[in-house]
Order: structure tokens, then sequence, then C-alpha cells
């Protein structure tokens, strides 16, 4: 082999490793995580509510005593897998994980809170602070509004345009069956009124959807006491769509319009379900009544309706456990828990929460509630999100049951009354 010869083959050599050198550089840094949070912008919106939540009036002659708040001191328990060893080779997963048997076994480590932590807020008035709850809805609901008005503010449809219109409505899920019946009305109402114009086509479209909403509907909560017991409010739903979050939101509300409150936390299955609430009744000065984890909910329930009606508070709000609607053992557990409550005073509200990013799927699990109990009222929560607002047409057509309360935002004062024409306006944007 000639010189020149060794010396290009090494230069190739020399070229394919630089290369690929290079190459895996720039994919490392690609692959880099970066940990710094990003700035969250603002999102544009419109839905505002007008009013305060509407409470159902008390008798004159309702007892109403102001509630103590009870810190519960916590055993130490050791880990409740302590003992077990794994079973046919098979691992264990979270809190069915195996224990090695030399392992040190660690208590709890009490935390003193900073004294600020365990004060009373003070809460504002409900209908001050919800006036100045804006911008909460997403771009995705102006590029709804924007779309449809644009549509039918373009002078003479055909039925292609009649088609895209179509398409809009099941886009922001409002299901089928009401798409063709709202599309039948404005085809109607477009033809005999020769809507020309987009701001036209904006007060027609307006007053088709709050007429689909019900908005002659009841939406105010039975949370007031009366026959000389306190109301009864079972906040119910699937897991993660936020009811202990709801349940003390609606707790400061209710304090906010100077009623004295009581939480269950019949949630025993979740650890930090129970402490969750607890530290949502400290912030507004209501009482938690809990029991031990992995007890039986519907005990703790019972257990929460007495200590209300010992007390003489106006109100008892009781967090149930999120539970799947395809398990039918589960469902049935809710059943008893709702029957249990009853043996000591009416459950005024049952309120189904519903997550309003879930979509369709939030029908279906509103429709497997309503089985097992009687929904009176539904809360959305998550509107400050890319939800598709149509589950509020769709969920009020399947049950006929009016939406009552939505929830904005992260914020504790972010739970506001459902209002047809402020909902539809920030729809229309």
């Amino acid at each position: 082999m000639s010189t020149s010869s060794l010396v290009l083959i090494l230069v190739v050599v020399a070229v394919v490793l630089i290369a690929a050198l290079v190459t895996g550089v720039v994919l490392t840094r690609r692959r880099r995580i970066s940990l710094t949070q990003k700035e969250e912008t603002p999102r544009p919106g419109g839905y505002q509510a007008s009013s305060g939540i509407s409470l159902t009036p008390a008798a004159p002659d309702a007892p109403s005593v102001e509630a103590v708040a009870v810190a519960e001191v916590t055993p130490v328990v050791p880990h409740p897998v302590a003992e077990r060893t794994e079973v046919d080779g098979q691992p264990g997963v979270g809190d069915d994980a195996s224990v090695p048997r030399d392992s040190v076994k660690r208590g709890f480590v009490e935390v003193d809170l900073p004294v600020e932590a365990s004060e009373v807020e003070e809460i504002e008035p409900t209908a001050g602070r919800l006036e100045r709850l804006r911008g909460k809805l997403s771009k995705s609901r102006n590029a709804f509004g924007t779309s449809l008005l644009g549509l039918l503010g373009a002078g003479d449809l055909d039925e292609d345009s009649w088609q895209d219109v179509e398409d809009t409505l099941l886009i922001a899920d409002l299901g089928a069956a009401l798409t063709t019946e709202i599309v039948a009305t404005l085809r109607s109402k477009i033809a005999g009124a020769g809507v020309r114009t987009e701001a036209e086509a904006q007060a027609l479209v307006r007053t088709v959807l709050v007429d689909a909403l019900g908005p002659r509907m009841d939406r105010s909560l039975k949370a007031l006491p009366h026959a000389g017991k306190p109301a009864v409010l079972l906040v119910v739903g699937v897991n993660g769509v936020g009811k202990t979050t709801t349940t003390g939101k609606l707790a400061r509300v209710l304090v906010a319009d100077g009623r004295t409150v009581l939480l269950g936390a019949a949630d025993t299955f979740r650890a930090a379900a129970a402490d969750q609430l607890e530290t949502w009744g400290k912030r507004v000065g209501a009482e938690t009544v809990r029991g031990p984890e992995g007890g039986d909910p519907a005990s703790v329930a019972f257990e929460s309706v007495k200590r209300g009606v010992d007390t003489g508070v106006d109100t008892v709000l009781i967090d149930t456990a999120g539970r799947l609607h395809t398990k039918k053992g589960l469902m049935d557990e809710l059943g008893k828990v709702k029957r249990v409550v009853e043996k000591q005073a009416v459950v005024d509200e049952v309120l189904l929460v519903l997550d309003a990013t879930t979509g369709q799927n939030g029908l279906t699990q509103a429709r497997v509630f309503a089985e097992q109990v009687d929904i009176t009222g539904i809360v959305l929560t998550k509107l400050d999100g890319t939800a598709k607002g149509g589950i509020v047409f769709q969920v009020q057509r399947e049950l006929g049951v009016p939406v009552k309360l939505v929830g904005l935002g992260e914020g504790a004062d972010h739970l506001a009354p459902f209002e047809p024409g402020a909902f539809v306006d920030a729809l229309l944007g």
C-alpha cells in the first residue's frame, strides 16, 4: 500500500471520528432538561360573575353558633406494610411494597408551623370578590366565538357554510343532538330576521345559546339550616376533579356570608385529603371531623352530621373519596354514605364535581353518579384552562340538573356562581 493511500485512509477515519463526536455533543445538549421555571402569561377571556352565590333563605329562628377550629393530633403509627415480604416473587408498588427486615423503622417528626399559618383568614364578601374575577377563560373560547360569528355574519349561508357552523359547535363539545337543534333554530331565525352583520349574528347566537342553558333553572344552593338542623351538602366525583378544593372554597363562601360551617373528611383512602380539608377549615375557622386512615367513609360522614347537629352549625360540607365511575363496588359505597347520613339529617345538596377538560368523559361520569345518588347540582372546575365549554350544555340536558358553580382558577376565592349569560358572553368573546 502506498504512502498516499495510507494518509488518505487516516484522513477519512479522522473525519468520521470528528463527525461522530460533534453529533454526540449535539444530541446530549438536546436531551438536557431545563429546570428554569417559565413565566406564566395572563390568559385573555371574559367570564365575569355579576353577583355572589345565591343561598336559599333560612328560617328566622334557625340556630347558628360559632364553630371552633379543632386540631387533632395524629398518633405515630408504623409503616403500613412493615411486616410484609415478597409474595410469589412479585415486587410491590407504593404502599404495597415490601420493607427489608433489617430496615430502621422511623416515626413521624412533628414540625411546628409559624403562628401566622394557624390564624383564621379574613375573607372578603362574595359579591365584592366575584365581580373582580376576570380573564379566566382561554384563547380557545375566543377562537370559538370568532369562528362561529364570522360564519354567521357572512351573509347568505350555503350548505357548506352551515356544515362549518355545525362542525364548530361539535368541536366545542355541544354534542350531536344539541348541535342539530341549535343549527336548525339558527337557520330558522336567520332566514326570518334577515341577519346580515356580525353584530346581528352575535345577538342571535347569544339568545339561542343562553336559552339552551336553561336560564330559568334554580341555581341557588340549599346551604342554609332548616327545621332546627344544619343543611347537609355532599360533594362527589371521580379522582382528581377537585372535590376537596371545591369543598374548601365553598366553606369560604359560606363563612364570608356569615354562616357557621363544619367540614366532614369522608375521603379516608387518601391520607392527604383529610389534612388538606382540615387546612381549609383552619383558614376560615371551621371544625373538621375526620376518622382513621382507611376507615369507613360512611362512619365519618355520620359523625360529621351528628357533630353538626350537636354544635348547631348552619351547614355541614362532606368531602367524599374520589371513585372511578366504572367501579360498581365504590359507587355502591357512595350510596351507602348518603343513606347513613340521612339517618341524622336530610341531604339538601349532592354536588357533582366535573373537570371541564374531560369533555365527553365527564358526561359519562355524570350519568353513572346520577344513577347512584340524586345529583342536585353540578360544579364545573378547571374552567380557566383550555377546556371545551360544551359539556355545560350537555350535562344539563342529560340530567336536567343545573350547573351551579364554576371554578375559575387555583386561588382560594376563585369559585363563582354559574350565570348562563356571562358564560355565553365568554364563549363568544
